[in-house]
């Protein structure tokens, strides 16, 4: 199974992230999903199979089932050779760009990306936990006592942060907001994150997986506000299984927990290279990606 975890494409590029490549297409874009991952805001050195693959498609799911609420950025899907090569003329290619960005490739708008990630909260879980426990706070909203880890919120929260490539993401303070200039725009991204959490919680639900929280991100597309990136993917959100849930602990999530946990049981601190992931962890991974697909995109077994 052939894992990418670089591409170089005879196309500028416009931006390489942590998980996906950008290219420009003029108006548009191309945006590949790689199979690398990224844990604690660090890229691993071993890629995941298929999770490109998945993370495009769970997006474009998401796109096409949310475009109700908020248009998005999605123009296409690269889902065949035929779309492949009719991209590469598009780009004005006399080759046919590689087979590899079949299935994990699409072509967007290119919009203004407002930098902020704008997170909803359901549940009581990550740094949210870790915040309530210190000072019963979460992103300095004060919270009923006694709340348990992992356990359901009255109503869901709008803890928007930071977006930054150079530092961690952190909470979105009144300055960052009059500094970023934003202070008009923000009353519709909140409306919109949450009208967007609310429908996919809904139906995630009915599909046995609970979301506890995600993030999404918008930008301007001609002076229309618009979801950009990627939708509610194990690498945006939390995802748990319903039948399994149990408040009061940590739960099994699907998503690149398997990373996290056995990196911290190396003693690895953020001064240290990520060693190579062990193959067990890398197959548990790909499981827990393609499960979460399969639950919430096609009939389950």
């Amino acid at each position: 199974m052939t894992v990418v975890t670089e591409t170089h494409l005879p196309l500028p590029l416009f931006q390489r992230g942590k998980v996906r490549d950008v290219y420009d297409l003029g108006d548009e874009l191309l945006l590949v999903s790689t199979d690398r991952i990224s844990v604690f805001d660090v890229v691993t050195p071993s890629g995941v199979p298929e999770k490109g693959r998945i993370l495009n498609q769970m997006s474009a799911f998401w796109f096409h089932q949310t475009e109700g609420i908020i248009g998005n950025h999605l123009i296409s899907l690269v889902s065949d050779r035929a779309g492949l090569e009719k991209l590469s003329k598009r780009a004005g290619l006399t080759e046919v760009l590689p087979d590899y960005l079949i299935g994990r490739s699409m072509i967007t708008r290119k919009a203004q990306r407002i930098s902020v990630e704008c997170v909803a909260r359901g549940y009581l879980s990550g740094s949210a936990w870790a915040e309530y426990r210190q000072r019963g706070t979460v992103q300095g909203q004060c919270m009923p006592v006694g709340l348990r880890e992992s356990e359901q919120l009255s109503s869901p929260l709008f803890t928007p942060t930071t977006k930054s490539e150079s530092e961690h993401d952190r909470p979105l303070t009144d300055a960052d907001i009059k500094a970023m200039g934003i202070g008009a725009v923000m009353p519709a991204l909140e409306n919109a994150t949450m009208a967007l959490y609310s429908h996919a919680s809904a139906y995630a639900r009915r599909r046995g997986i609970i979301i506890a929280d995600t993030k999404f991100e918008f930008g301007w597309h001609n002076d229309k506000l618009i979801l950009i990136d990627e939708a509610l993917t194990p690498d945006s959100s939390r995802f748990w299984s319903v039948d399994g849930y149990v408040p009061g602990k940590s739960q099994p999530s699907f998503d690149k927990q398997p990373v996290r946990d056995w990196l911290i049981s190396t003693g690895w601190n953020d001064t240290m290279p990520i060693p190579p992931l062990p193959e067990s962890v890398i197959a548990d991974t790909t499981k827990r990606y393609s499960t979460v697909l399969r639950w919430l995109t096609e009939d389950r077994p």
